[in-house]
């Protein structure tokens, strides 16, 4: 029997290296052709490996957490039948070259008219079942049947039987269930966001502002506007909250800036390309609305629904995770009465959206119960001054306040 040499592609332009965030076989495992073998991440997305080749896995590159180079052989496969060792090109995140024709380029003979394997589909119920072995352990020592576990993905995953904890395992006894302690390699996403954090908070000198705004008539425009939206998305307040901070920003462009400490150039954009902090299943990431100081609420709106279901469904591509200005978080109606955020860098800046609260306030000498919300803007203080902080909430709070002169040209 022929070996089969699979060798890790070119997932990147000037990626040097992957990291090895998950296996999905192991050394005398049985493989099909487009079997799933491994995740591998890179500084900005994490690509699935498939088999172009069936048979057995024999060698593999090492453990999750380890670095494989470009070119570097990942997985060892001792193919069925008669075939000569050959080197693998595999599918990129995007879908650039399939399996079948992976084969064909690798292997000259190989009859280029076979059609490629159709794309995976959504798991539903019982529809055919797919998860790696670990998912499957654990999903029978929690008593779980894979078939009543819904996923969008090609198949079913941790996140997926968290999910369903949520919604069918709660307790509804007084006390919560013993868990025993668990231990984890910290990989892949969640490395990279411990890793970045931690340099943004050693490197910059933050400082917070935190500004009351009241949003009772942009509340009521918002209602306004979603119910005759016709066939347009429905409006959250962050298209409103980012069409201020664009207006804002062409009188304070120090805040709409990247800070390069090592070469100590500091470049102000001419434009404002948000980054829209979101939650995936792995952990946080950014990805980034282009122009949006230019776009309507409307358009905004679309773009934010695209971006989030693109992070969390790991289709979110290169360009659509980089490059961003500023960045803007928000936890919704999950998010507290101030924040402290921490820089996204080499920006400057970071808004957190805290929650909306009904408060009493005094209007014209009267209480009035009145909508109410906290913005809270971390800056670099090398480069940011607290007058200028102060003068860019400001200048937001008057157009958040004014929905008029906010949706205005």
């Amino acid at each position: 029997m022929a070996r089969f040499i699979f060798k890790l592609p070119d997932i990147g332009e000037g990626i040097a290296e992957a990291e090895i965030v998950a296996w999905h076989v192991k050394l005398g495992d049985r493989v099909e052709e487009d079997q799933q073998l491994a995740d591998m991440m890179t500084d900005k997305a994490t690509v699935e490996m498939e088999s172009p080749v069936a048979g057995t896995i024999v060698a593999l590159a090492g453990e999750v957490g380890d670095q494989v180079a470009i070119g570097a052989a990942l997985v060892e496969i001792e193919m069925d039948g008669e075939a000569t060792a050959m080197t693998a090109k595999v599918p990129l995140a995007d879908g650039v070259v399939t399996p079948t024709e992976a084969m064909a380029q690798a292997n000259p003979t190989l009859d280029k008219s076979t059609p490629p394997s159709a794309p995976p589909v959504a798991v539903k119920g019982a529809e055919k079942t797919l998860a790696s072995p670990a998912v499957r352990q654990r999903a029978r020592d929690l008593g779980i049947d894979l078939a009543q576990v819904r996923t969008t993905a090609d198949r079913i995953r941790h996140s997926d039987l968290d999910a369903y904890l949520l919604y069918n395992g709660g307790s509804i006894s007084g006390s919560a269930p013993h868990r025993p302690d668990e231990t984890t390699k910290v990989v892949g996403l969640r490395r990279k966001i411990a890793e970045n954090m931690a340099e943004s908070k050693r490197r910059i000198p933050h400082f917070t502002l935190v500004e009351e705004f009241d949003v009772t008539d942009l509340e009521a425009t918002r209602a306004m506007m979603n119910r005759d939206r016709g066939d347009q998305p429905k409006l959250t307040l962050l298209p409103f909250l980012i069409t201020a901070m664009g207006k804002a920003i062409a009188d304070w462009p120090m805040l709409n800036a990247t800070f390069d400490d090592d070469a100590m150039m500091l470049t102000r954009h001419g434009a404002m390309h948000l980054g829209m902090a979101t939650q995936t299943p792995g952990g946080l990431m950014v990805p980034v609305i282009r122009d949006a100081q230019s776009k309507s609420v409307w358009q905004l709106a679309r773009d934010i629904g695209h971006l989030a279901d693109a992070a969390k469904t790991g289709k979110a591509t290169r360009d659509e995770l980089t490059g961003s200005t500023i960045t803007l978080s928000s936890l919704g109606p999950m998010g507290g009465i101030t924040s402290t955020p921490v820089i996204n860098r080499p920006e400057v800046a970071i808004i957190a959206v805290n929650k909306v609260q009904l408060l009493p306030a005094i209007i014209d000498g009267e209480i009035e119960a009145r909508k109410r919300m906290n913005l809270s803007l971390s800056c670099d203080h090398r480069v940011v001054d607290g007058w200028d902080a102060a003068s860019y909430l400001a200048a937001m709070k008057a157009l958040i306040e004014n929905p008029i002169r906010l949706l205005s040209a």
